[in-house]
């Protein structure tokens, strides 16, 4: 029931993300481009497994796009806000569908396969 939970609230991040993204007219090509784009992440496993775990985690929680967040509404930054919601967008869509915050045991041991 839990991981239900987690995969619900991912998907509901995900359409929330998009009706936001939607009704603040930012550019679809943009979105569309950029939503891979937080996989970066995973190029720390060419590194090692912990290395690989700790900059995949470091691009899948929500911390520094919601920071972003908060700094393009200081400072009325709409460039930063779209790239924003795409990275939360990007973590919600990855949660909906079974990917979690990697462990350093390995690529599929996530905290979502433990709940």
């Amino acid at each position: 029931m839990n991981k239900t939970l987690l995969h619900l609230e991912g998907l509901m991040v995900f359409v929330a993300s998009l009706y936001i993204y939607y009704q603040l007219d930012f550019s679809w090509v943009m979105f569309i481009v950029l939503l891979l784009a937080p996989d970066i992440g995973m190029l720390g496993y060419l590194v090692n497994q912990k290395i690989g775990s700790i900059t995949y985690n470091l691009f899948h929680t929500y911390l520094a796009p919601i920071l972003l967040i908060v700094i393009s509404l200081i400072f009325s930054s709409s460039v930063i806000l779209a790239l924003s919601i795409i990275w939360v967008a990007h973590i919600g869509m990855d949660r909906a569908v079974g990917y979690g915050l990697k462990s350093p045991n390995g690529f599929k041991d996530s905290h979502l396969t433990r709940v």
